[in-house]
């Protein structure tokens, strides 16, 4: 059964966030909210937690996961990202983006493409994510929380508990959330390339 936790969307409460990090470090798998839909997250380099996130939302092994980041710092740590990528990262996060990248030699192989060697990216616009983030001291792999033969995230944290309470650790409410996934634009040319639209604008990246 999934612990549940009523966290304050602009004031996270501290201890709260400490609990869903500790169940992080754990090998625990939770449902969580984003600026863009909830999703699921785990440790980076727990292997088990990682695929019972794919037996959820049941996917194969090429599905591309991304890594929540909690600055810009931290990112180019597990991406290859030149002078002029980071200007453009710089203006555009935190954000409901997601970037490609060049994975670094800090990115476990089994998180990135198989074909490119290449990872996704984010740094969220979310106080509890955040939160979670620094509390952690490092990046989470994430997952849109989208269940199988649907189109759409689940929004309410409600459903959220009552579809995953036996297959998920915590559920962290935060109220209701976007349904809308974040904006994809790869840059692992150097040059932006939108590949998914979604909730972030992407006039800036327009060619």
């Amino acid at each position: 059964m999934a612990q549940y936790f009523q966290i304050h969307p602009v004031n996270p409460q501290l201890r709260l966030i400490k609990r869903a990090a500790d169940i992080i470090r754990d090998g625990g798998v939770i449902a969580y909210p984003t600026d863009s839909s909830y999703a699921l997250g785990c440790h980076i380099g727990d292997k088990q937690a990682l695929e019972r996130i794919r037996r959820i939302r049941r996917v194969g092994d090429r599905h591309n996961f991304t890594l929540m980041c909690r600055d810009l710092s931290e990112l180019a740590l597990y991406a290859k990202v030149s002078n002029e990528i980071f200007r453009l990262l710089k203006a555009h996060t935190p954000g409901s983006y997601t970037f490609i990248l060049e994975a670094t030699r800090e990115v476990p192989r089994r998180l990135q493409n198989p074909r490119r060697k290449t990872i996704g990216l984010r740094v969220p616009d979310h106080p509890i994510t955040l939160a979670l983030l620094a509390e952690l001291g490092e990046p989470m792999m994430s997952s849109t929380l989208i269940l199988p033969g649907e189109d759409m995230p689940v929004s309410d944290p409600e459903q959220v508990r009552a579809r995953l309470e036996h297959d998920v650790d915590a559920v962290v409410d935060a109220g209701a959330c976007g349904v809308e996934p974040t904006t994809v634009v790869d840059l692992v040319s150097g040059v932006p390339v939108v590949t998914r639209q979604g909730r972030g604008d992407a006039a800036p990246f327009a060619a």
